[in-house]
């Protein structure tokens, strides 16, 4: 693991409680799901990707990467059998299991891109996480979803396609990793991966690696995909 990840993963495990104060104030928690009608524009985009989820249960056993603390884990539990949730924070993982103490949830510790599933799953998902991933470890990444995927088995994942430097805390730096300075509330910074990618182009790579993947805009912002 190079220095910009060890540092991304730095930066998840101090920011674990700031993070969940975040989700909690723009309601990612609440139990009767997204609001199509709200006046935010990325809950109204996430409610689009959240019904799109809803519409492949049963999803049996699935392998959630990067999971934070647990807003889309709560989600998977009510349409899963089982679900592992698997991230390099042990922090975001004490405050997932207190925010979904479901029995059919378990958590691992591990940094995704340096281990090795032990099993397969009938869905592998993951949520703003694959704008984390250098563009140099991309393939990589998607070996890993492989290896711990069933033949038959099927991939969904959450991203957003563009920066609008509304955020004050992230600025980029224009390299070729996507090196971003993230800086906390208490004013720390640490320097993290963020690659955006564009439908399109996300859907023509991945099939150039052998995936069968339609990759749909929910919005102006948000996309989910669909890959196997």
């Amino acid at each position: 693991m190079d220095d910009l990840l060890a540092e991304q993963i730095d930066y998840y495990r101090v920011r674990a409680a700031e993070y969940d104060r975040m989700l909690q104030h723009e309601r990612r928690y609440d139990s009767n799901g997204l609001d199509p009608n709200s006046s935010d524009r990325d809950t109204r985009e996430l409610a689009v990707v959240e019904a799109r989820l809803h519409q492949l249960a049963p999803i049996g056993d699935v392998l959630e990467i990067a999971p934070g603390t647990g807003a889309w884990t709560k989600r998977l539990a009510t349409l899963a059998d089982t679900v592992t949730a698997v991230d390099a924070a042990p922090e975001m993982l004490d405050i997932l299991r207190h925010r979904v103490p479901a029995p059919n949830v378990n958590t691992i510790t591990a940094d995704v891109l340096g281990w090795t599933p032990d099993r397969r799953y009938d869905l592998v998902f993951f949520s703003f996480w694959l704008s984390h991933v250098p563009a140099d470890r991309f393939d990589e990444f998607w070996r890993i979803v492989r290896a711990g995927l069933k033949p038959d088995g099927r991939v969904f994942f959450i991203d957003e396609t563009k920066w609008d430097g509304a955020e004050a805390h992230e600025r980029q730096t224009g390299d070729d990793r996507g090196t971003t300075v993230r800086t906390l509330e208490d004013g720390r910074t640490f320097r993290m991966v963020k690659v955006y990618h564009r439908a399109e182009g996300l859907q023509r790579r991945l099939r150039s690696l052998g995936w069968s993947a339609s990759v749909r805009a929910a919005g102006d912002r948000i996309y989910s995909g669909l890959a196997s």
